[in-house]
């Protein structure tokens, strides 16, 4: 019997990999980035999902004590879109939440091009 990809995922993450098939996003696990930490050392880091489609990657949270404040700070510091999606909030909150930050994201870069493209027309 030949091993699967969600042999090795968490239960959480199972659930948001079946949330973006229903949603037709295609997505690679643990797509490795490079980053800086806070001493601008080199790092290299795996977020649980990379979305081709999007530029973007998801960071499940499957636990309430763990912090992902310094995870999200370096992500932001290194110029990485990345969702961080709290399941164990509950399907009714976490996948609208998902949902609307894919959509803030797209937003903010579709204003940021737009505004680079009229800056070149002036």
């Amino acid at each position: 019997m030949s091993k699967s990809i969600y042999d090795d995922m968490t239960k959480s993450e199972k659930q948001v990999a079946d949330y973006l098939e229903q949603l037709r996003l295609w997505w690679i696990y643990q797509f490795p980035v490079f980053v800086y930490d806070e001493k601008n050392r080199p790092r290299v880091w795996t977020p649980d999902f990379f979305i081709p489609k999007l530029g973007m990657y998801i960071e499940v949270c499957g636990n309430w004590r763990f912090n992902y404040d310094y995870r999200e700070k370096m992500y932001d510091k290194n110029g990485y879109s990345v969702v961080f999606v709290h399941v164990y909030k509950g399907s009714k909150v976490w996948k609208p939440f998902l949902v609307d930050r894919i959509k803030q994201i797209e937003e903010s870069r579709h204003s940021k091009v737009m505004e680079v493209l009229q800056s070149l027309q002036s």
